[in-house]
């Protein structure tokens, strides 16, 4: 029998949720965090589809300043439904963002209290992503891996170009597009943070499994999802009208 002493606890799993961003190439007259599709904005639906997933303890919003009233309208909505639906127990919370995606992710792991937790990062304009991708990334890391992503593979054929020159072509059998959300282990992604600004290398770290490679962490996949592709066009948001018509939810 184990004693208490000996029994390990089972981490929290906290969402970040990235809204702070503008999305202007959607084209549209609020920033794309804000847009409706079906009579929900993608942020309510991508709250929604984290909460459904069962797997999450707490939702962490980063927001804009000027969007915080609006952002918590749509949370309380959230809230409110929350008190019918038990899928919808964790709590929400508001944080405010940064103008840069890896400011309002840093804003948002400063925000958490914990020592050691597992930290799920999502943008808010993967709208469609299914609860069942949540729950597979959030235990390959609950399982032990410091950080997951999913992963789907690629249909096109992929150059490297420069000087409008085609460079390389590499092998698409080895390459995979990356969707949100994204696992971590909560120290290991601080960690790795810290020492990204301390040093402020010369890449940019374009998503947070990035930054992990950098650090020199093991990064695992596990697979990803079509419905999990990011709303960033009028076209993607067409797409998405498409796959939503039938339940108008």
């Amino acid at each position: 029998m184990t004693s208490p002493s000996t029994t390990k606890t089972k981490p929290r799993v906290i969402a970040l949720i990235a809204a702070a961003g503008q999305g202007t190439r959607l084209g549209a007259e609020v920033p794309k965090a804000y847009v409706e599709l079906r009579g929900r904005t993608l942020l309510e639906r991508s709250v929604r589809a984290l909460l459904a997933s069962g797997v999450v303890d707490e939702v962490i919003v980063l927001v804009s300043p000027d969007m915080e009233p609006e952002a918590a309208r749509i949370i309380g909505r959230i809230d409110t439904a929350g008190a019918k639906d038990t899928t919808n127990a964790a709590p929400i919370r508001l944080v405010h963002g940064g103008s840069e995606r890896a400011d309002s992710v840093w804003a948002g792991l400063q925000a958490i209290p914990d020592d050691d937790a597992v930290v799920l990062i999502h943008d808010a304009a993967r709208a469609l992503t299914p609860p069942a991708m949540v729950r597979g990334v959030a235990k390959r890391v609950l399982e032990g891996a410091p950080a997951a992503v999913p992963v789907v593979p690629v249909a096109d054929t992929i150059k490297e170009v420069a000087a409008d020159a085609v460079v390389s072509t590499p092998d698409r059998s080895r390459l995979r597009a990356v969707q949100t959300p994204q696992a971590f282990r909560l120290p290991a992604l601080r960690q790795a943070n810290l020492d990204y600004w301390a040093e402020q290398p010369e890449f940019t770290a374009t998503d947070d499994a990035s930054l992990m490679e950098w650090h020199g962490e093991h990064v695992a996949t596990v697979p990803g999802d079509t419905l999990a592709f990011k709303i960033t066009t009028p076209i993607d948001l067409t797409l998405a009208h498409a796959l939503t018509e039938e339940t108008h939810d």
